[in-house]
């Protein structure tokens, strides 16, 4: 096909376009293939033995009535399990050594022909345990342990300090000083983390539940000494990860360990009840939030303390104080971060982390400053913008809070709002408003791709993306056309396998930015390439492979942050103590959105979770025995669609040409952020009872009635 027939013209579906999702069939008839559902020939199952102990170590492992069950072919423990190179998180060190430290732990693994008798023979294993009488694993602000570390999740300074906090806050006239519990949370996506492994000809293939088949692949090449080259790992549907499949789990170190101990692929899937121990959770934050403010609301002294705690295997640190360095101007501030190592499991990403559980204690306590001032939420909001990010005084790449707050409460009805608490009712009802904001800043990681034209006019396109139901491959293929100038139906999408040039893992809301980068940047250059070339393609056709490591490696001169606002309207049983959400709107400022449908249901998504963290989810570690008492989706309610009877996500139209070429800003994560405090804040206004404590449980709100 010569140039001048290759179809170059203007593509039907733009971006911007409600496109649906590429693999939307596939999912809903069950064609869609996932990590679990890949069975090798001759493939065996791997079933994992948690320790059952909060700190000690194992004297010994009783194989015997494990092994003699029929089908069982092997116990793996720390005597006889693979060894491994030093891992870079060393919650990946596993069978390499007796210690345990913390309850769930996995001291061995049970490998049979059937998952069923890889089962039975994992509870036959017979376990002894020393352990430590003094283990420690309750939080508390005031622990003798606890420290402020040097840096926190991201590589955020864990302190931060701006002019007089002290003496601003002393001569404020009106003060806050309120103290916020946020539980330990657990991310429980859709689909358990599993994996396949399998070994043939010295090559290694792994099919893996992870929002990252290119991490995957590098780690499993440090721990098991081999080279990238002879691993593949296949990530091509994943059922939701929420930041618990952002890096490797014991599940996939476990079945490559088995795979070469039994010279057979073996699957191991994580059980439901063993999640919360070995995925990562939201660690519990206690955190205390003073604000000091003139009789006009002008804020004057801001300080937020962020207490967490961390395992003693390595140290992860929620950095819930970082947004209070964004939202609001002051010229006297305080952040700060404290973590005590305990003997807990080692928590991890969850969605927004840092900012959803930081702005739920910052955007509660700037409601309790309006209560204190009279003043309007709202107004209050608007009255303390900044003009430049205050923690780095840097000018935002764009900042449109206060067109969403606008936007949100024309659309809402917020006005007018009788602002006294406990003055709605319905009968037995009592009924009330709230609003948030939220924030969560840009990321971009550098990331490869290939552009590839055919002879037949189509086009592929090869990244090592993860659509973890995201509608990754959609928008992808929109950027693609955008950038090819060809029709969307004509562009293949290639993701999901390590073998494809290495991208950013599917987290941080950094997706779609950091992939459509540079696949615009190679289509950009094919599209150039077609336009010169002269003749017939190639029989192989033409491809040309970009990169953006030159472009992300500059730091950029703009505070780039998403933005939005979240409404909520709440009814109160007085009689059973029940919070139900009769509304819930979220009005965003996140860029250009490049497809509305897919980005609707990502901001509804995220919104509907944030319902959970403020009503229903929440964890506690057992004082005595370690370990999370609610782990599983009976005694951890996840919200469904009855919790949610109405739901809406709008947007502002956001021009911000310091981002990406698409102008675009991550969402999967804004939605989450401001959500929590937007129904707490409902429920003071509905009660006049304000409860610092989440979730609002009905035996902690029934009292107060």
């Amino acid at each position: 096909m010569s140039p001048r027939t290759f179809p170059l013209g203007p593509p039907p579906y733009p971006l911007g376009e409600p496109l649906v999702r590429r693999e939307g069939r596939e999912k809903v008839t069950g064609a869609a293939r996932y990590a679990a559902e890949h069975t090798p020939p001759n493939c065996a199952y791997g079933w994992p033995v948690a320790a059952g102990i909060p700190r000690g170590r194992v004297a010994a492992v009783d194989t015997a009535e494990a092994l003699a069950l029929p089908g069982v072919i092997t116990v793996l423990t720390h005597e006889n399990a693979p060894r491994l190179a030093a891992a870079e998180d060393p919650t990946l060190s596993l069978l390499q050594e007796d210690r345990v430290p913390h309850r769930g732990w996995y001291v061995a693994l049970a490998v049979a022909d059937t998952i069923e008798t890889a089962r039975a023979a994992a509870e036959a294993v017979r376990v002894t345990y020393e352990t430590d009488d003094d283990a420690d694993v309750l939080l508390r602000a005031d622990h003798p342990r606890m420290y402020e570390p040097e840096k926190v999740n991201g590589g955020y300074p864990g302190t931060r300090e701006r002019g007089d906090f002290e003496g601003a806050f002393a001569a404020a006239p009106v003060t806050v000083d309120a103290t916020y519990h946020v539980p330990p949370l657990h991310n429980h996506p859709m689909e358990p983390h599993a994996s396949t492994a399998h070994w043939s000809e010295g090559h290694l293939t792994v099919h893996d539940s992870s929002q990252g088949a290119t991490k995957v692949c590098e780690d499993l090449a440090a721990l098991f000494k081999l080279d990238t080259s002879e691993i593949t790992v296949v990530s091509e549907h994943v059922g939701g990860g929420f930041g618990s499949k952002g890096t490797p789990r014991p599940q996939v170190v476990l079945a490559v360990m088995a795979a070469r101990h039994t010279g057979r692929p073996v699957k191991v899937s994580v059980p439901r009840r063993e999640m919360p121990s070995v995925v990562g959770h939201r660690a519990p934050t206690i955190q205390r939030v003073r604000l000091g403010a003139g009789n006009d609301g002008v804020i004057t002294a801001l300080s937020h303390e962020s207490a967490t705690h961390t395992s003693t295997v390595t140290e992860f640190v929620e950095q819930a104080a970082v947004p209070a360095r964004v939202m609001y101007a002051s010229p006297n501030s305080r952040t700060v971060h404290r973590v005590v190592p305990l003997d807990v499991p080692t928590p991890s990403w969850m969605r927004a982390p840092g900012e959803c559980p930081g702005m739920y204690a910052l955007e509660s306590a700037m409601d309790e400053l309006a209560v204190q001032l009279g003043m309007d939420p709202i107004e209050l909001r608007m009255r303390n913008e900044p003009d430049t990010e205050p923690d780095s005084d840097r000018a935002f790449s764009s900042r449109h809070l206060v067109g969403a707050l606008r936007d949100g409460s024309e659309r809402f009805g917020w006005l007018p709002r009788d602002p006294r608490p406990g003055v709605r009712r319905e009968g037995d009802l009592l009924l009330g408003t709230g609003v948030a904001a939220s924030t969560y800043p840009v990321l971009i990681a550098a990331s490869a791709a290939e552009a590839h034209a055919d002879r037949d006019g189509t086009f592929e396109i090869r990244v090592n993306a993860t659509d973890i139901g995201t509608g990754a491959r959609t928008v992808l293929a929109q950027i693609a056309a955008g950038a090819l100038m060809a029709p969307e139906d004509r562009v293949r999408i290639e993701i999901g396998n390590s073998d494809l040039p290495p991208a950013m893992l599917a987290g941080g809301s950094a997706g779609i930015g950091s992939w459509g980068w540079v696949v615009h940047k190679a289509c950009t250059a094919l599209r150039a390439r077609l336009r010169d070339h002269v003749g017939p393609l190639p029989a192989d056709g033409l491809t040309v492979a970009a990169d953006t490591r030159q472009e992300t490696s500059e730091r950029s001169p703009y505070a780039r942050h998403s933005f939005g606002a979240t409404f909520a309207e709440v009814q109160v049983d007085t009689v059973t103590g029940e919070i139900r959400v009769r509304r819930l709107m979220g009005v965003f400022a996140a860029g250009r959105i490049l497809n509305p449908r897919t980005a609707r249901s990502q901001f509804i998504g995220g919104m509907t979770m944030g319902l959970g963290m403020a009503l229903t989810e929440g964890s506690e570690v057992d004082p005595e025995f370690g370990g999370f008492a609610g782990c599983d989706l009976a005694g951890y309610h996840v919200p469904a669609c009855a919790d949610v009877p109405r739901i809406e996500a709008y947007w502002v139209e956001e021009e911000d040409p310091h981002l990406n070429p698409m102008g675009s800003k991550g969402i999967g994560e804004i939605g989450i952020v401001g959500t929590a405090a937007a129904v707490t804040n409902a429920v003071w206004h509905a009660t006049g009872v304000r409860l610092r404590d989440i979730p609002l449980t009905p035996d902690k709100v029934l009292s107060h009635l």
